[in-house]
């Protein structure tokens, strides 16, 4: 009788209100964060055992003052603990649009422990405000030793209330690169990062506060790059940027809208500076795609006879002589004629005209991936691949690979011959060098030559016959066509020969 009427006057109420508000939340509370009701029920069940304690063996004196104090303590902090899920999980997130910021929640149920502590204090007979008027040296201590403490406390509830950024956003907090990471928990001391390198990295709020922070998740996920390029100032701008621009074509990770852009920074001796801009949305790539926009633009500027200019530190000098010049230029030549004589249609061709061919050939080289060709483009060239290999598509969007072409193989003969639209995409799959052919270079040919055309739509006409039977038709042909004389019909329109009486 003496146990429950002591755990009456000094708990019932108490533990009737604290498991009342268990009961309540309960219900309320998801399945997976009823957990949280573990910490109040403890301290409910050991405010039980000290008025169990106290009561069964009454002690007297300090102990039995201790024990009840303690008592009223865990009771107290059970209902402090109650009261805050049940204020969160009620009120709080039905009136808020977002969940409720970590350190805000950290401060109020700081704010009800520390009411349960100076209730607890009163029921002890201490007053808080005596002790602290009495001990203002302590106080002073006290608080120069949390100056740090409470600074990223006060800078964290900033953070948590202007919401400058969010967990998961990538942020950069000051002008170091090496200081860019994305948000993976923010607290009421610090906001942890994570790293390109893969390092985490615990920053201080008050670092934070005072620091210019760069949000690239905010206000879009999309974050603008720029690749800085040198070219030479004697090339004309608009012909570098569109160049700059079609070497980000099939770059993976670089977004098509907004569109990429090409814009003149500036003049200097090294030559004109040009910022090629772009969109990505996976910044965790940031590094990986800026190489892969680099090395297209080297490829794309390589095809156009531009150079990247360079700072010179040292001067060498070489003597080259008319002699050597001359032989590395028959060397380079004669090399170019036989390749020029792998292509069947080609080889009719007397040597003197391969030569003058020879002369006219243009070398370009891709980059593993880039497009060569494409399907429905007008085209008035000849590719003949000399190192690497390339993939042979058709299809539109659903696109499907149906040949790869490597050393001495060739495409686009139709359209340098007849200016016949595209009938496949070629996509280089290694690094990739090709011999360019152009109709430019095969009309004064044929101009000074016109049986030569004759020859030439034989020739033409006996490879597509050849290959349909294979059924290779949709790998390298480009316009099929059986006749002849309608291929040369077709060749004499488009470089104008004149027509046979």
């Amino acid at each position: 009788m003496d146990f429950w009427r002591d755990l009456t006057t000094y708990g019932g109420i108490g533990i009737v209100t604290a498991l009342l508000l268990v009961a309540v939340l309960v219900p309320v509370l998801p399945r997976g964060q009823r957990r949280q009701l573990k910490l109040p029920l403890m301290l409910l069940v050991t405010h039980v055992v000290f008025a169990v304690v106290r009561t069964t063996l009454e002690p007297t004196g300090q102990t039995d003052e201790a024990l009840r104090v303690g008592a009223v303590f865990f009771l107290l902090a059970s209902i402090a603990r109650t009261t805050y899920l049940f204020l969160l999980n009620v009120l709080i997130r039905r009136i808020s649009a977002g969940p409720l910021p970590r350190i805000v929640g950290d401060l109020i149920q700081g704010i009800f422990y520390m009411i349960a502590l100076l209730v607890t204090m009163h029921a002890a007979g201490v007053e808080p405000g005596s002790i602290l008027t009495t001990s203002a040296l302590l106080t002073a201590v006290i608080g120069l030793s949390l100056q740090d403490t409470l600074g990223n406390l006060f800078a964290g509830l900033a953070i948590q209330l202007q919401q400058p950024f969010r967990v998961g956003d990538w942020i950069q907090w000051d002008t170091d690169e090496l200081h860019i990471g994305r948000v993976t928990e923010m607290n009421w001391r610090a906001v942890t990062v994570v790293t390109l390198e893969h390092i985490e990295v615990t920053v201080p709020n008050a670092t934070l506060a005072k620091s210019a922070l760069n949000n690239y998740s905010a206000p879009a996920k999309e974050a603008r790059r720029q690749v800085v390029v040198w070219a030479p100032a004697d090339r004309p701008p608009r012909e570098i940027q569109r160049a700059l621009i079609q070497a980000l074509e099939g770059v993976k990770g670089v977004l098509t809208s907004p569109r990429p852009t090409a814009v003149t920074l500036e003049f200097s001796e090294r030559g004109v500076k040009y910022g090629l801009r772009y969109f990505i949305r996976d910044f965790e790539r940031r590094d990986v795609i800026a190489g892969e926009v680099r090395d297209r633009v080297w490829y794309a500027l390589d095809r156009l006879g531009v150079r990247i200019p360079a700072p010179m530190r040292t001067v060498h000098l070489h003597e080259i002589t008319e002699a050597k010049l001359e032989h590395e230029e028959e060397a380079r030549v004669e090399h170019l004629e036989q390749e020029l004589r792998s292509v069947g249609f080609l080889e009719v061709l007397p040597r003197e005209v391969l030569h003058q061919l020879a002369l006219s050939v243009a070398e370009r080289r891709y980059a593993p991936g880039e497009r060569i060709i494409r399907e429905g483009d007008e085209g008035a060239e000849l590719f003949i691949v000399e190192h690497g290999r390339v993939r042979v598509e058709i299809g539109g969007r659903r696109r499907k690979e149906v040949a790869r072409l490597g050393p001495g193989q060739f495409f686009g003969e139709m359209s340098l011959m007849t200016g016949a639209e595209r009938k496949a995409s070629v996509s280089a799959i290694d690094e990739v060098t090709v011999l360019v052919l152009n109709r430019n270079a095969l009309r004064p040919v044929l101009a000074e030559n016109p049986e030569l055309a004759e020859l030439i739509s034989e020739a033409l006409a006996e490879r597509q016959h050849e290959l349909e039977e294979a059924d290779a038709r949709e790998t390298l042909t480009e316009l099929p066509e059986r006749q002849s004389g309608v291929l040369l019909q077709r060749i004499k329109r488009f470089f104008s020969l004149g027509q046979d009486e």
